[in-house]
């Protein structure tokens, strides 16, 4: 039975490629802002693009905190992408007033400014496996299952995510110094990149989304 994926449409994220992506991998997607559907999803994603305080306003004028915590409480996959990815996390230096979602532990920061370092972070850059991780008593995490090491994948930020406590970041990338590019918590994926621009290997990433139980 093909598992239906609620894409979570509040206003702030690239929701057709995300979509087409998807549905690639044979994905029955629903488009929504509403909760009753995404709680009647098997799986979720939250895309992203804009400021974390605009985003964080949106989801909850749409009344979407709720089902977003219920779904990751059920131990349904939850995947979110480039600010997505950050609003996981419990607070962001770009916030004036808002609050993450605190799924995550960690705080979103902004690059620094160094010499010949642009920023926002914006191109192809590398995913480095963590080869140590042990979660769920598996070498790597499920979203990594058949990239190689090293694999550009296309990245356009400014912000990234600083974890702290238990050891969630599955993969990193260098700019300026590492930060954690793809986070894994039991059922929460995070990547702070744009899986449906990053051509084969983000497709991957996403057919491997697609597939998890």
């Amino acid at each position: 039975m093909t598992k239906m994926v609620a894409i979570i449409d509040y206003g702030m994220g690239n929701i057709h490629s995300v979509n087409k992506a998807l549905e690639l991998y044979g994905a029955k997607t629903l488009v929504t802002n509403k909760p009753e559907d995404i709680r009647n999803c098997d799986k979720a994603v939250l895309p992203g693009v804009g400021a974390f305080d605009d985003a964080m306003q949106e989801l909850k004028k749409q009344g979407l905190l709720t089902v977003i915590n219920t779904h990751i409480k059920d131990k349904k996959p939850f995947l979110g992408i480039c600010l997505g990815m950050q609003l996981l996390f419990e607070e962001s230096e770009e916030a004036k007033t808002a609050k993450g979602l605190g799924i995550l532990k960690g705080r979103v920061k902004k690059f620094a400014y160094k010499k010949g370092l642009k920023v926002p972070h914006m191109g192809w850059n590398q995913l480095i496996k963590v080869k140590s991780q042990k979660l769920k008593g598996k070498s790597e995490c499920p979203l990594l299952k058949d990239i190689p090491d090293n694999s550009f994948v296309y990245f356009c930020h400014s912000y990234y995510p600083e974890t702290r406590g238990k050891n969630i970041t599955a993969a990193f990338t260098n700019y300026g110094g590492d930060f954690s590019s793809i986070v894994w918590q039991d059922n929460v994926y995070g990547v702070q990149f744009h899986p449906e621009k990053s051509q084969a290997i983000g497709l991957k990433i996403i057919e491997n989304f697609v597939h998890l139980c």
